[in-house]
């Protein structure tokens, strides 16, 4: 046993306590590869860069695959422990947010990171003799942010004989030729039955095997003419006829043609030995930063490097030492349990026979669902932090089952439940038992994620970046990035053509591609002159600009109109869909819905391409009538699957409206149509309340008639009471002539009599105005019933789909369409700008 490594300390689970005895891990353990796993949190990512700090200073060299950019910490290792160290690297805006100034941070970082050492025991000196274990560098493929890496010299000949190596070369060849098809679209292709993988696959072995080197442009060249006659039993053209080979070599060229690939031709050849040690033999920790590629040239990235370190591997003498790492952060999704990556194959050979040459791999990720079982079964060492949910733990202990069928499942499930922040079980297929432990503090400063703006500063620091450019990634960009207006797919293509001078080397040619007889062709108009064209782009107009014409580019054009009808609703409406592709692909189906172009200005097409234009060469796809019939179906049947209305209704009122009634119109109709609705029901229900109350109010106007008329008759019989009284009392001392007490009796009787009809009429009045009032009564609760009950009615909107008919679908325009840019030399290059709107 070497050297071990000083990973942590033991964790009591009993006491819940780190103890004080060290955990020492013998490093020729992970010739059985090693898998760490934990979720967000639970220290994976200390865990692996003390590994890697371990392995630096016992003299290991190790490439270290990084997609996140948290292996770039690997290089932040400062003896001085001094505060203006640790400064360049903590996140400004952070300390802006917690009121720190960044010289209190770095200073407070420099003594926690001082006291953490102190606590477990790691001297500066410790720290000084990592940095000088090995040489560190970060390469970033495809930029030029870090070292760069040609990958593209993966294609040149291994430099090994044919006989004896066939089944290492043919598996090298594999996985490139894998990688390759993956780069342009061809996902997880099967070698056994794709002719692109055979052709390819055959085209590399007749190269190689006479040792001699491709590059990419002669393997394009060699798609569209092989250098043999048959593959298999079949010719050549029988198997992959020249017009599908050129379909082919169109695709591949696309790599040749892009400015941004560039990058990925120059730099450090992907020679594995060079990458493990330098000239002078040193050992080499080399991180390659990927956090700045897409999903598919990561992928395409991590195959060749897979296949060249596999091909390295093969060529080595049998070992039982570690002689070499390879670490990959974040497995997820090129180790896929079901599917097959272009990365899956030579990690599970690696996986399988990597022990025999003295090389280890150590795979981590957050879910052990990311790794397929043959994998999981295939590593002696685990380490396992807090997991996430109860089936990532299930699925971990079913590959550790698997790898130990005697393992106690029951023991390992309660031990891994209770893990907490840096703690791991450890789970060595060549101890006895697991153990648990707390990970120690690490030596390298743990910044987090660095991102390509970082990373020139990070390989100075290291010694590596003295030739590197001083100009940052995301810099503003000079005209000669100038991206052009539209951000449709094909039209964001950079414009920066090439370098030549203006009189050579003008891309496309001068004569048109002819286009089947079956295929429909559109000129789009040239909408925009060359001021315009860099005003909308928001450039300037660079000085010596020598215009070189127009170059057309060739795209897809679909264009339909969907008429929807719905009379009951009031829908009567077209719908106009245009759609452009600039970068058709066969395999991938049009998602029409991502491509719309609703200002094209299609009414101002041209019936001929401009005088003295350019055309580039029309892509195979586009010269497939059979395959522009299907798209064609299909964008019909995608206009009638989408093409729809909103409509309006009110079904409890029967008001409906079609999409060009607002919402505010459409509510200020249901308020109409309830009060009418409501005023003729109110009509109706109290048609007898107010007969009756005619009625009364008739009869009341009679009897308060008769009551003036009583009143009238009731004071005149007062006074003639009273009159015959005073005559009657003046008879009696003589005054006046005699009157009897008969006719005052009669007057008297007269009188009440008068009074009682009046009061009879007031009582009738009285009881006519009750009984109005209560029919009132009445009427107002219909009423406020009814327009209670309308009133809740208004708001019962619902909102309806309307879609066309099939038959309502009518196509426009479908076929290629040539879209016009400007071509014109400036500031020593080629320049390209849309000249349509």
């Amino acid at each position: 046993m070497g050297n071990p490594f000083y990973l942590g300390r033991y964790f009591h689970l009993e006491t819940g306590q780190t103890g004080d005895q060290p955990l020492y891990y013998d490093p020729a353990d992970l010739t059985t590869h090693a898998i760490v796993t934990g979720m967000t949190g639970s220290g994976k990512t200390g865990l692996c860069i003390a590994l890697m700090e371990e392995a630096a200073l016992q003299g290991i060299p190790a490439l270290l695959i990084d997609p996140k950019g948290d292996l770039t910490n690997l290089l932040l290792h400062f003896p001085d422990l001094s505060p203006q160290d640790f400064a360049p690297w903590l996140d400004t805006d952070t300390l802006r947010r917690q009121g720190k100034s960044l010289d209190q941070a770095a200073q407070e970082t420099a003594e926690r990171w001082k006291n953490g050492l102190d606590e477990w025991g790691i001297a500066p000196e410790r720290i000084r003799a990592l940095k000088n274990a090995v040489r560190f560098g970060v390469f970033t493929p495809g930029s030029d942010s870090g070292l760069q890496i040609s990958v593209l010299s993966s294609l040149q000949a291994p430099g090994l004989t044919w006989e004896g190596n066939r089944e290492i070369l043919r598996e090298k060849i594999s996985s490139t030729v894998t990688a390759l098809l993956g780069l342009v679209g061809y996902a997880e292709v099967d070698p056994l039955r794709s002719r692109e993988h055979i052709l390819l696959a055959n085209i590399f072995e007749n190269a190689w095997s006479r040792n001699q080197s491709l590059d990419l442009t002669e393997l394009i060249l060699q798609v569209q003419n092989p250098p043999f006659e048959k593959l298999g039993a079949f010719p050549v053209e029988s198997f992959f006829p020249a017009k599908e080979r050129a379909e082919l070599a169109l695709t591949l060229n696309n790599i040749l043609a892009s400015p941004a690939f560039q990058s990925w031709r120059e730099g450090q050849p992907l020679h594995i030995p060079d990458l493990l040690y330098t000239p002078e033999g040193k050992p080499r920790h080399s991180v390659f930063y990927i956090a700045h590629l897409s999903e598919g040239e990561r992928m395409f990235f991590v195959t060749l490097l897979l296949a060249a370190f596999e091909t390295w591997m093969r060529t080595q003498p049998g070992a039982t030492s570690l002689r070499a790492l390879l670490y990959f952060d974040e497995l997820f999704g090129y180790l896929p349990p079901q599917r097959t990556p272009p990365s899956k194959t030579p990690l599970l050979r690696m996986l399988k026979q990597a022990r025999a040459f003295g090389v280890g791999l150590v795979l981590a990720t957050q879910n052990p669902a990311d790794i397929d079982y043959k994998g999981i079964s295939n590593a002696g060492t685990w380490f396992v932090g807090k997991l996430q949910t109860e089936w990532d733990k299930q699925r971990l202990l079913d590959g550790l089952q698997g790898a130990s069928p005697d393992l106690d499942r029951a023991a390992y499930n309660k031990i891994i439940s209770a893990l907490g922040k840096r703690v791991f079980l450890l789970h060595n297929v060549h101890q006895k038992e697991p153990v648990l432990f707390q990970t120690r503090w690490v030596m390298n400063f743990l910044a987090g994620p660095l991102t390509r703006p970082q990373i020139p500063a990070l390989n100075r620091l290291a010694g590596q970046g003295q030739d590197l450019p001083t100009r940052a990634p995301d810099s503003p960009p000079d005209f000669a990035r100038l991206q052009p207006v539209s951000t449709q797919s094909a039209e964001s293509a950079s414009p920066v053509l090439s370098t030549a001078s203006p009189a050579s080397d003008l891309p496309g040619s001068l004569t048109r591609p002819a286009i089947p007889s079956a295929i429909a062709e559109y000129f789009l108009p040239v909408a925009l002159a060359m001021t315009e064209a860099l005003r909308a782009a928001d450039q300037p107009l660079p000085r010596d600009v020598q215009p070189l014409g127009l170059l057309y580019r060739p795209a897809l054009l679909a264009d339909a109109h969907a008429r929807v009808v719905d009379r009951k609703l009031g829908v009567d409406t077209d719908l106009h869909r245009i759609v452009l592709i600039p970068d058709l692909d066969r395999r991938t189906p049009p998602r029409w819905e991502e491509l719309l172009r609703p200002n094209l200005p299609l009414d101002r097409m041209q019936p001929q391409p401009e005088p003295g234009a350019r055309f580039e060469m029309l892509p195979a796809v586009l010269g497939d009538a059979r395959l522009l019939a299907a798209l064609q179906k299909d964008f019909v049947d995608w206009v009638y699957r989408t093409a729809s209305v909103t409509a309006r209704a009110n079904e409890a009122l029967k008001v409906y409206a079609g999409p060009d009634v607002g919402p505010a119109e459409f509510r200020a109709a249901c308020a109409e149509a309830a009060r009418q609705a409501r005023d003729r029901e109110i009509t109706r229900l109290t048609a007898s309340l107010d007969r009756q109350m005619a009625t009364l109010r008739d009869r009341l106007a009679r009897e308060e008639r008769e009551l003036m008329r009583d009143q009238v008759e009731y004071e005149q019989r007062k006074r003639e009471e009273t009159s015959s009284l005073l005559e009657m009392g003046a008879s009696v001392f003589g005054l006046a002539r005699k009157r009897s007490l008969t006719t005052q009796i009669a007057k008297n009787r007269l009188t009440q009599q008068a009074k009682a009809e009046v009061d009879e009429s007031i009582e009738a009045i009285q009881q006519f105005k009750a009984q109005i009032a209560e029919l009132e009564r009445q009427r107002a609760q219909i009423e406020q019933e009814v327009n209670d009950r309308w009133a809740s009615l208004v708001n019962q909107i619902t909102e309806i789909p309307v879609r066309p008919r099939k038959s309502d679908i009518f196509l426009e325009r479908f076929g290629v369409a040539w879209m016009p840019f400007y071509l014109f030399y400036a500031q020593g290059q080629l320049h390209l700008l849309p000249a349509f709107l």
